[in-house]
């Protein structure tokens, strides 16, 4: 039955190819299916490694804003700014075990749930688009990937900033649920931050946008990038907003490249591919001059062309033998 069920369902697509939205509903849910999946298989595998993955990501800040063989408060009385990550409450190392473990399986399951993706949006699409689209996945994961990096390697140096404005003989204790909260957050925030040009590349080579008009907008881009930078970021400061910023302004100029290239390699191929759909085409040749029109004899009335034509005493007056003025 279900084979049967899957046979009609592909005979319900039209000529174009284009499936109900029922099927569209049914293979969204097969891939979000895969996804979860994905991220589940690899979240259980970190939760076995689970001490050591925490250990990787608080290893940096230990050693950039740590108090070492010192406690916290001997380092705070000799005037040295430290820090000791501690954990608060009973159930707390149960939570932070699978924070740590659902990050890293977001994380590490990127390329599946990635291609999931592609494969829900492939069916709309054109064969070139489906190459293109191909190409887009496999840059998607490595800018992910060194957008999560960018932020680890981040951390340390925020952490020590931060904690430089701590007054003169106090200590510092972080919760490391909160820490991981704020790794968490800018490993997303960073990770989805280097996917942006990655989205106007795309778009440009889905015609919705061309380089020439990407171009125009990278005052507003700038502003907008460092705003939004200032925001996402949650420890607010200055080196960690500009180390967001920074790389998104090259990458989005990158992208502007990218696209004022396919939009020239378009034109060489189609000259009217940049061409709105309201906007007329050049003409390939300048119209040929019309000459004078030529005159022509008024005919000459006479009595029995105006007695045909309905003329006389009875009938309607035609001048020149026509039925009105024109």
């Amino acid at each position: 039955m279900l084979k049967s069920a899957r046979k009609q369902g592909k005979q319900e697509k039209d000529p174009e190819g284009r499936m109900p939205l029922a099927d569209h509903l049914r293979e969204l849910r097969n891939r979000l299916m895969k996804s979860v999946l994905a991220i589940l298989v690899v979240t259980i595998v970190a939760m076995i490694y689970y001490k050591q993955i925490a250990d990787f990501l608080m290893h940096p800040v230990r050693e950039s804003v740590g108090c070492g063989d010192k406690s916290f408060g001997k380092a705070a009385a000799e005037g040295e700014t430290c820090a000791e990550i501690t954990i608060n409450g009973l159930i707390a190392p149960f939570t932070i075990m699978l924070k740590v473990a659902l990050t890293t399986g977001v994380v590490i399951a990127s390329p599946i749930w990635l291609y999931q993706l592609w494969g829900f949006l492939a069916p709309g699409l054109h064969k070139h688009e489906k190459r293109y689209a191909r190409s887009f996945v496999g840059a998607g994961v490595p800018l992910f990937l060194a957008g999560a990096f960018l932020a680890y390697l981040i951390l340390p140096k925020a952490a020590k900033t931060l904690l430089d404005f701590s007054p003169d003989g106090a200590g510092n204790l972080i919760p490391l649920d909160d820490f991981l909260d704020i790794v968490t957050r800018l490993v997303i925030v960073f990770g989805l931050a280097f996917e942006l040009p990655l989205l106007l590349v795309l778009l440009n080579f889905g015609g919705v946008l061309t380089g020439k008009r990407l171009l125009g907008w990278w005052r507003g881009m700038v502003i907008g990038i460092t705003v939004f930078a200032a925001v996402a970021t949650p420890t607010g400061d200055p080196l960690t907003m500009g180390a967001l910023a920074a790389p998104i302004v090259l990458l989005y100029f990158a992208a502007v490249g990218i696209c004022l290239f396919n939009d020239r390699r378009r034109s060489r191929s189609d000259p009217y591919a940049g061409l709105d759909d309201d906007e007329a085409s050049p003409l390939d040749d300048a119209p040929e001059t019309v000459g004078a029109a030529e005159s022509l004899p008024a005919p000459r009335p006479d009595a029995e062309g105006s007695a045909q034509d309905g003329g006389g005493a009875g009938g309607p007056q035609r001048p020149d033998g026509y039925d009105d003025a024109t």
